[in-house]
């Protein structure tokens, strides 16, 4: 049965959480990048290019590493395919939160606290800063692990020196978001850099690489690979990335009318795409280079720190050892720049909560750093791929969370209006959010049986 509208409490209108006035998201940097009017195709997308890069750190970030590297040594090329299934379903995300930014002028989190009762809301912030905690702690250990290879400084001290972001955040932020943008384009462009060489080092079958993008249901038929699997496409999808999307396509400022609107979701789109396929390059050729140099070799590489220590003897190449750990360095440090904007677009989007900017991002930071400190003063410095292997399935639990959500909003019309999601889109997400909340589950089963067999 259907209801009827009642006149006492009438349906919203197609379209209506557009009409509606609220704060902006990331207010201090709101609609501060202008998009001239009159440009051409080439230029405008160079104007709405950035926020896809700031997304794109979090799909390379420390935690998709050690999968990566046991990926490739464990069984070759084979499960390339899986990274590029995983990065398929990750821009199709991202494209739908950038679609939920532009139109609704909200960002996830402060969509959720838009629909959900108060303590629906509540629960949402405090799984979702949970999962930031996660996911920094991912972050700011690859950080350490990259300083203490690089110059042999402990782990701790190295975990601190990471909460230095803050002050960059903020530097940055005041000169302007381009700038901030352009420090995360640097340090892509440094990682990407360094695997190239890595692969040129390595020099990989070309043909195999390629067969290894076709997928295989060996994938499925074998359980030691399904895990790695899931490991791979459960590292992939970050919750916080879905808020942080949603927040810093707002910093450009488009005609906030429908065409406006259709083409800011157009570039913003298209900016994402382009970004994300610069973190399928990386997230492959962390995973070529390690089966170029590892598969079918006596070496066993389990942890981050045993390729750093393998990679130069095994190739013959001085150099190797030292440029994999300059671009887990940049890699740990760009996600964790992204990581404390995150924080705050959750924490002032879900419950308002309104401070000064350097007291807000010093809080998001410490939430990070401390269980870092204290997870690492209890397991050593031996014990950083067991923490990188909880952040992902901490992860894993509030992945739901963010994804259901997400589709929900941009396939309602009454809040989306004439830019719902087409249907075929839809269909793809729904699919796209169910195998990815499967899989993650089924990793979190797995690990937990594994820890209570142990």
């Amino acid at each position: 049965m259907i209801d009827e509208p009642s006149t006492l409490n009438p349906r919203p209108e197609p379209g209506a959480w557009q009409r509606e006035n609220h704060t902006p998201s990331l207010p201090e940097v709101h609609n501060t990048i202008p998009i001239p009017a009159g440009l051409g195709f080439w230029r405008k997308l160079l104007a709405f290019s950035g926020p896809g890069y700031l997304v794109a750190v979090g799909y390379m970030d420390p935690g998709n590493w050690a999968t990566d590297l046991a990926g490739g040594s464990k069984f070759g090329y084979t499960l390339l395919s899986v990274i590029l299934i995983s990065n398929l379903m990750a821009i199709l995300l991202q494209s739908l939160c950038a679609r939920l930014g532009i139109v609704t002028g909200r960002d996830l989190a402060q969509a959720c606290r838009d629909h959900y009762s108060r303590p629906v809301t509540i629960t949402l912030w405090l799984l979702c800063e949970v999962a930031i905690c996660a996911c920094d702690l991912a972050e700011v250990i690859g950080s350490a692990i990259a300083l203490n290879l690089l110059f042999g400084l402990p782990l701790i001290w190295g975990v601190c020196i990471t909460a230095l972001d803050v002050l960059a955040v903020l530097y940055l932020q005041n000169r302007g978001f381009r700038y901030i943008e352009a420090l995360v384009v640097t340090l892509i462009l440094t990682i990407g850099g360094c695997f190239l060489a890595e692969i040129i080092f390595s020099r990989p079958d070309i043909a195999a690489v390629l067969g290894g993008f076709v997928p295989r249901f060996e994938i499925i038929r074998n359980p030691e690979m399904l895990y790695i699997a899931i490991g791979i496409m459960g590292a992939t999808v970050m919750p916080h990335n879905l808020y942080l999307h949603s927040s810093i396509v707002q910093t450009r400022k488009y005609e906030q009318n429908a065409s406006g609107k259709a083409e800011a979701i157009k570039f913003a789109t298209l900016d994402s795409t382009i970004a994300l396929m610069f973190a399928l390059f990386i997230n492959a050729a962390i995973l070529i280079v390690s089966a170029a140099t590892f598969h079918g070799s006596e070496h066993k590489v389990a942890e981050i720190e045993d390729a750093h220590k393998l990679l130069s003897p095994v190739l013959g190449v001085t150099a190797a050892s030292v440029i994999f750990a300059i671009a887990l360095l940049a890699s740990g440090q760009n996600s964790t720049l992204t990581g404390t904007l995150a924080g705050q677009i959750v924490m002032e989007g879900f419950i308002n909560l309104r401070i000064r900017p350097w007291l807000r991002r010093l809080i998001t930071r410490l939430i990070a750093i401390v269980p870092a400190v204290i997870c690492i003063a209890i397991y050593g410095e031996s014990g950083t791929g067991k923490l990188l292997v909880l952040s992902q399935v901490i992860l894993s639990l509030q992945l739901p969370f963010a994804v259901v959500p997400l589709v929900l909003f941009t396939s309602d019309r009454r809040k989306m209006g004439e830019f719902t999601s087409p249907l075929w889109v839809k269909v793809l997400a729904w699919l796209t959010a169910g195998i990815i909340i499967v899989l993650n589950a089924k990793l979190l089963w797995d690990t937990a049986a594994e820890m209570l067999g142990k």
